[in-house]
Order: C-alpha cells, then sequence, then structure tokens
C-alpha cells in the first residue's frame, strides 16, 4: 500500500475528532485545516506535493464530498459507477466495464454517503423501505438497495450524466443518427406531434428525449414529469418540473406519475414530457395525448418498437379494466411516431427505427417504418458500421405538419 493510502485513515480519524468539538465548521475553513494538517504531516513522511493534493481531497470528501466516489463522480470518462458493496465498485468508462481499486473503508461509511445523497432530495430509505430513486446535485441518477433486499450489502448505481447536455449535433457526430434524420425529427416535434421513445437499458432514451425537448419553440409551456429529476431543458423559459415522492415513515404522501400527470392537465401545459412510463400511469400518459396536448414526449423500456406497444396494454391493463380493442384504439390516437434507440455490440447507442402509428386494422396496430438501421458491416475495432436509410414509405398523417405550415 502506497504511503498516501496508509496515512488516510489516520488523518481522517483526526480530522472526526476535530469536527465532534467544531460541528458547525464551514467547507472552506475544513478544506483549510485538513491542509494545515497534511503540511505538517509532510516532511515526516516525505511526502510529494502529488502526494499531499491526494490526501488533502481524499480527506475532504471523505466529509463534505462523496468519499472514494468524487473522483469517480468528477472523471468526466467515467459514464456509471456500480457499487456492488462496500468493498466492491465497478466502473464503466468509454464502454468498458471494469472493477475500480478504490472501495469504501467500511458498509457503515457506504450507509452514510447514500443518506447523504437521498438526504438531498428529500428522499427516504432505510429496512422498512430499501429501494429508492434520487440524483446527485449534478443531475446524475441515483438508485439505491439497502439489506435484506441486497444480499451483499448496501448497493447503490449512479448514471452520470454530462456537465453539458448533449445536442442533435453531438448525437450527429457520435452516428446515432444523421443530419437528414434529425432534420425530419425537428420538423415533427415542431409540428406537434406525439412521439413515443423507446429501447433498452443504457440505450440513451433519456439523452434523446433531452435532445428532443430542446426542439420545442421558446413560446410554448412545458411540463416535465419524472421520478427523478434528469432532464436539462434550456430553450423554453416557460417550464415547469415536477418529480415524484415517495410515501414517509407512515406510509402516506406518496406523490405518484399518475397524480403529477393529472395535476398537470391544470396547469395549462402546450406540452407534457413523461420521463418514463413504467406502469398503470401509461393510461394517463395516453389521454393526455388525446385531449388536446399534441407534441407530448415520453420513453418506455422496450426490445422494440412491437415489444413497447405490447408492453404499453399491459401497462394501461394494470390500472384499469378495458377491452384490448379499446385500448389498441387509444394506443393509435394518441402517439404519432415511435423512435426506436438500441445499444449495439460496439457499446455505440443509435436510433434504429423510426415508425408512424398508421392506426389499428383487424385489431392490431399498424405500424408504417420511415427508418431503419441498415448494417454494413465493421470497421479495424470492431465498431458497427451503418446508418438509418429511408424505407421508401412516406408520412401519411401530414395533417400536423401542413397545420404548423411546414413542409417535408
Amino acid at each position: 500500500m502506497d504511503i498516501e493510502q496508509q496515512l488516510v485513515p489516520s488523518i481522517i480519524e483526526h480530522v472526526r475528532d476535530m469536527l465532534n468539538e467544531r460541528q458547525n465548521m464551514e467547507d472552506d475553513a475544513l478544506h483549510e485545516y485538513i491542509e494545515f494538517y497534511v503540511f505538517k504531516q509532510a516532511d515526516e513522511h516525505r511526502l510529494t506535493s502529488n502526494q499531499m493534493k491526494w490526501i488533502i481531497e481524499r480527506t475532504y470528501n471523505a466529509f463534505r464530498g462523496l468519499d472514494v466516489l468524487q473522483p469517480l463522480i468528477d472523471d468526466p470518462s467515467i459514464t456509471e459507477i456500480m457499487i456492488n458493496g462496500h468493498d466492491e465498485i465497478f466502473i464503466e468508462q468509454h464502454g468498458q466495464i471494469s472493477q475500480s481499486s478504490v472501495h469504501f473503508e467500511s458498509s457503515e461509511k457506504l450507509e452514510d454517503i447514500i443518506q447523504m445523497i437521498v438526504g438531498r432530495v428529500n428522499r427516504t430509505v432505510n429496512a422498512s423501505s430499501p429501494i429508492v430513486d434520487a440524483r446527485l446535485q449534478d443531475g446524475s441518477r441515483v438508485n439505491v438497495v439497502l439489506p435484506p433486499v441486497a444480499l451483499k450489502g448496501p448497493t447503490m448505481t449512479i448514471r452520470k450524466f454530462p456537465e453539458r447536455p448533449l445536442t442533435i449535433e453531438d448525437l450527429i457526430a457520435k452516428g446515432s443518427l444523421t443530419e437528414e434524420v434529425a432534420s425530419f425529427l425537428k420538423q415533427l416535434v415542431n409540428a406537434k406531434y406525439n412521439i413515443f421513445i423507446s429501447g433498452g437499458t443504457g440505450s440513451g432514451k433519456t439523452t434523446f428525449l433531452n435532445v428532443l425537448s430542446n426542439f420545442i419553440p421558446r413560446t410554448e409551456r412545458i411540463i416535465t414529469i419524472e421520478d427523478s429529476a434528469e432532464l436539462q431543458i434550456n430553450s423554453v423559459p416557460n417550464l415547469v418540473s415536477l418529480e415524484t415522492r415517495n410515501a414517509n415513515t407512515e406510509g402516506k404522501g406518496e406523490i405518484t406519475i399518475r397524480d403529477l400527470i393529472k395535476s398537470s392537465l391544470r396547469m395549462r401545459p402546450d406540452r407534457i414530457v413523461v420521463g418514463e412510463v413504467r406502469g398503470m400511469e401509461a393510461l394517463d400518459m395516453l389521454q393526455a395525448m388525446n385531449t388536446g396536448h399534441d407534441g407530448s414526449l415520453s420513453t418506455g423500456h422496450a426490445n422494440s418498437t412491437k415489444d413497447m406497444l405490447s408492453r404499453l396494454e399491459t401497462m394501461v391493463l394494470s390500472g384499469a379494466e378495458l377491452p384490448i380493442p379499446v385500448i389498441r384504439q387509444q394506443i393509435s390516437s394518441a402517439i404519432d411516431i415511435m423512435v426506436h434507440l438500441t445499444r449495439l455490440r460496439d457499446h455505440s447507442r443509435k436510433v434504429v427505427a423510426i415508425s408512424e402509428v398508421t392506426g389499428v386494422v383487424n385489431g392490431e396496430v399498424q405500424l408504417s417504418p420511415l427508418y431503419e438501421f441498415v448494417e454494413e458491416g465493421e470497421g479495424r475495432n470492431g465498431e458497427v458500421l451503418g446508418s438509418l436509410q429511408e424505407t421508401g414509405e412516406p408520412l401519411k398523417n401530414q395533417m400536423k405538419m401542413e397545420m404548423a405550415g411546414l413542409t417535408l
């Protein structure tokens, strides 16, 4: 073990004893105190300037940051942090998953960090309510599972988001879609087509939803509804962001996505953006799209566009005993365009299908594929080559385009 790693536990213990006497110390004062104390140790242990800097930051983060996680959070090349227990941390970096060399000193320290994170966003997690979704101050998504549900100890997964929200130009540069498709989608958003984005875990649904949301004209009023607020819409000044709330320790006070959708209809929205539908709130979302809130956007988990339609049926059935034909009619009336994203084997995230919902025929929701991803082989480093290509099918419902004064 390196000398700086050997010193950190004793320095943390010293600072902890000091803070027990001076509990209200400001952040800057604490940082200065740690610097002063580490400098006193420098000569005795022959520390280099880099070693001192590492010790100072590591000690400070143990009290005011996220402990050993802080350097991982600050590293922009790391996109996901997976804590399977206090001594087992994995990271995703440049699309590759590997085990990190850092770990928490104890399970109790990890639990302290978890409570700090969820407390900042007014969430609660404990043995009686061991699962919670939260977020960091920079908007990164956090999921926590505690024992007894998590058998290896406190578990936390952090999905990081870039400091600067990605733009459509960024997605084009990454090869996620083409300029032609980007222009087409921008027109659809401007013309108030209801768009539903589907994809698997880690396919980039939230990022893509954020990109499309920034196409919305500045003059409109937008209500965003999310489990944990992640969207970063900068182009619309008249914006209201709503976030769900868990029940308190007495089992009261829960505010669901369904509650927020119902409330949003009384807030005079031009459009409603629902971060993700997972259950019975799908019915409320479809009804909102069907009752004058054109241009609404949402996402959902599925392996394909057709699977997403089936999942929407199941979600609606979980909240209302409606005949299948009625549900399918609701879906076809509410959703105009389905966009499907996939994370390919080379870890790239791409739009692989854009389809138009054209109605119900013989009891089945009909999809008209407009663009499909065509694979053209592999590059030298295993990257998937290909692009979104037109299927030759025209956009059949052009009424909204015409009402907006736009032409394809």
